[in-house]
């Protein structure tokens, strides 16, 4: 048994020097409330929850400590994935099946759930990129024009020619008409790259009009919204598989290879961008209400099994929160109020593209937001900490075999990859996070 530095609390699993140091603090603030303190837990799912369509042998026991008798949670549960190839609602019934829980789809942020809030693009026409019922996510976050890859592909039938089986034989059929596309939601990564690839370039050079000719650059070029960023991903197999920013980085290279200029997004979204954790804060919100919470969170813990995504985002969420936490202080100390926080006051907070992690979502600065964020890195996905020991030297990080694999946009910070607490799987992660809070979980 592994001591952390306060009486009665032990743990079987090595935890860093910097993650004592969270714990003690957050230990000590709890035994000052006169209430039991609160908190909520965000949950990656993929290497946190399941491999592929196989459940982590811990998270069913680990949810079974979490709700009571009546399969009510003890604390507010949201779960942050970067999937985004289906709809909350099919999400939630395959975690509710493979958890042997209720998971509603209130509980559930995919990559692509805040885009609920760019509602300035929803009036638009704009061409999607992905695979699943894309179209039917595409209305459900609030779309009402969309083209896919497959309509622009039927309407120019001679713009997709690198597999020369889907070329079109003999009579050329004619182009068909569409209205010029207004915008790129890049909602995860497609099934025939090279399809997507092409067509998604033809968009941007041609300012949206595929059936047009390149005659001139048009930059900067339409607006570009990517959800999810993760470079790798954890399924069955035994090594990591490429991820929608395998996809992002291959489509940044053609574009600046032929253009010489960069590709601009108008937003990034998914883990580790600030404004998919503002949602998922919305979302716990929500949550604490439904279990009848009158008081506000106070923290949050993140757990997840990729230092990149999950650690580095919230870290990043961490940092977002305090520098927010500054900015009402200081408006309040000049006799403000908290309403009168505006702008980008977090900036420094967050790398965002355009700071798109300042949007406040579902609420506004006048609600309490959490005190903090912490990290929990599990070693049941990406993260393996057989084959990658910690640093011996805790001034050091823990970084993907030592190499950025972050998106190009987010200024790489090291620190930002520390986890608050390393633990083997998630049923260590929650009975720590119990422990820390003095909640008993059984």
């Amino acid at each position: 048994m592994f001591r952390i530095g306060w009486t009665g609390v032990k743990l079987s699993r090595k935890v860093t020097n910097a993650s004592a140091a969270f714990a003690q603090t957050q230990r000590r603030y709890s035994t000052d409330e006169p209430d039991r303190s609160l908190f909520g837990l965000l949950f990656d799912i993929d290497g946190v929850l399941v491999r592929g369509r196989t459940p982590i042998p811990a998270a069913k026991q680990c949810f079974r400590d979490l709700v009571d008798g009546d399969g009510k949670y003890k604390v507010p549960v949201v779960f942050v994935t970067n999937a985004g190839n289906s709809l909350r609602q099919t999400k939630a019934e395959q975690l509710s099946h493979l958890l042997e829980v209720e998971v509603s789809p209130d509980q559930v942020v995919l990559s692509h759930s805040p885009l609920r809030v760019f509602t300035q693009f929803h009036d638009l026409c704009v061409l999607v990129s992905g695979q699943g019922p894309v179209v039917e996510v595409a209305h459900n976050v609030g779309f009402k024009n969309v083209v896919t890859i497959d309509m622009l592909r039927e309407a120019f039938p001679l713009q997709d020619m690198v597999d020369h089986h889907r070329r079109p034989k003999d009579i050329i059929p004619p182009s068909k008409g569409l209205p010029p596309i207004d915008a790129v939601i890049l909602f995860g990564e497609p099934i025939r790259w090279e399809t997507n690839l092409q067509l998604i370039v033809d968009v941007l050079l041609t300012n949206g009009r595929p059936g047009n000719a390149v005659t001139s650059l048009h930059y900067p070029h339409i607006p570009v919204l990517a959800c999810n960023m993760d470079l790798l991903w954890m399924a069955e197999a035994k090594n990591p598989r490429f991820g929608h920013g395998m996809f992002l980085v291959c489509l940044e290279s053609i574009y600046k290879k032929i253009t010489g200029c960069e590709l601009k997004y108008e937003a990034l979204i998914g883990k580790p961008s600030v404004v998919t954790y503002n949602y998922a804060e919305l979302l716990i919100r929500q949550q604490a209400e439904n279990l009848g919470w009158t008081r506000p969170v106070e923290r949050l813990y993140a757990i997840g099994d990729n230092p990149m995504a999950d650690i580095y985002g919230a870290n990043l969420y961490n940092r977002y929160l305090k520098a927010m936490h500054r900015s009402r202080s200081q408006v309040q100390a000049q006799g403000g109020s908290a309403s009168q926080v505006t702008g980008d006051p977090a900036c420094e907070a967050s790398d965002d593209a355009k700071c798109s992690g300042q949007v406040m979502v579902g609420g506004s600065f006048e609600h309490r937001l959490p005190e903090g964020c912490g990290s929990i890195l599990v070693c049941t996905g990406v993260y393996n900490r057989d084959q990658q020991d910690l640093p011996s030297d805790p001034e050091q990080t823990v970084t993907e075999q030592r190499i950025f694999h972050g998106h190009r946009d987010f200024r790489f910070d090291p620190s930002l990859t520390q986890p608050s607490f390393i633990v083997h799987d998630v049923r260590d992660a929650v009975e720590l996070v119990f422990q820390v809070e003095g909640w008993p979980l059984q």
